[in-house]
């Protein structure tokens, strides 16, 4: 009976007040949708130059996250890879792609794009965007709709062979400790329009179903697995149904 209640509760919630919810796991409020998915880079605070604004959706237009989060070895936590000027002068992380051929390179007047510690950096270009697949929190962009209908086609790599993946296109329904909770449903083949398996496994997944240890939403929501994307750059945690389709049925 408890757990009946429980879960009618818990129903509830979700249906009629996803923001109840998310205070309840405090699942940080979301930013206007121009700056969900930018972050500024600030590894050295207190020198002389700004923090660096990044801008998750102006990349994502033009490249699939595997790009940088792999081949360029950007880690997937902001401010934890060892970013130097010097390195990407050489043609690593940011230098491989602002190099002034492919994008506007690593000179003088270029560095107020990039240095200027301004989160709402480049929002102008945001209405490029009205024309895509629509989503309800995040960005506001079904960003998988937007690939699977042909109107964007990230680049897959930035070498010059033709990257290929074999899709795995297996669900999985993650059952969660809450009685008659309904299950979250992980669907491997959209994950792989972005990713690479080593994304995923098996630093932050065991590859191994349900040998993922402390695999629960009080650790998602600080970050740690789902939580390392769909807190601040795939679609939120806000999103319940997203996840659990079977909610509110």
């Amino acid at each position: 009976m408890r757990g009946e209640l429980s879960y009618i509760i818990c129903t509830l919630v979700l249906v009629l007040n996803g923001t109840a919810f998310a205070q309840s796991w405090n699942i940080p409020p979301l930013p206007p949708p121009s700056e969900y998915g930018n972050i500024l880079i600030d590894r050295l605070p207190g020198k002389n130059e700004q923090p660096v604004i990044f801008s998750h959706w102006k990349h994502r237009v033009k490249y699939a996250c595997r790009v940088c989060h792999l081949e360029l070895e950007f880690e997937m936590k902001v401010n934890t890879t060892e970013i130097t000027e010097e390195k990407n002068k050489n043609g690593k992380f940011c230098g491989a792609c602002h190099d002034g051929k492919i994008a506007f390179g690593h000179t003088p007047e270029n560095c107020g794009k990039c240095h200027n510690g301004d989160i709402t950096y480049g929002s102008a270009k945001f209405r490029d965007l009205e024309a895509f697949p629509s989503s309800r929190y995040g960005n506001q962009v079904d960003w998988t709709a937007a690939v699977s209908k042909g109107l964007i086609e990230p680049r897959q790599s930035l070498k010059d062979y033709k990257y290929t993946q074999d899709l795995f296109k297996k669900s999985l329904n993650m059952e969660p400790e809450w009685a008659k909770f309904p299950p979250a449903i992980f669907p491997h083949d959209v994950h792989n329009y972005w990713l690479d398996c080593a994304n995923c496994h098996p630093s932050v997944f065991n590859i191994k179903k349900k040998t993922t240890e402390h695999f629960e939403m009080k650790y998602i929501t600080k970050g740690k697995f789902c939580g390392l994307c769909h807190l601040s750059v795939a679609f939120p945690l806000n999103n319940c149904k997203r996840c659990h389709p079977d909610l509110g049925r």
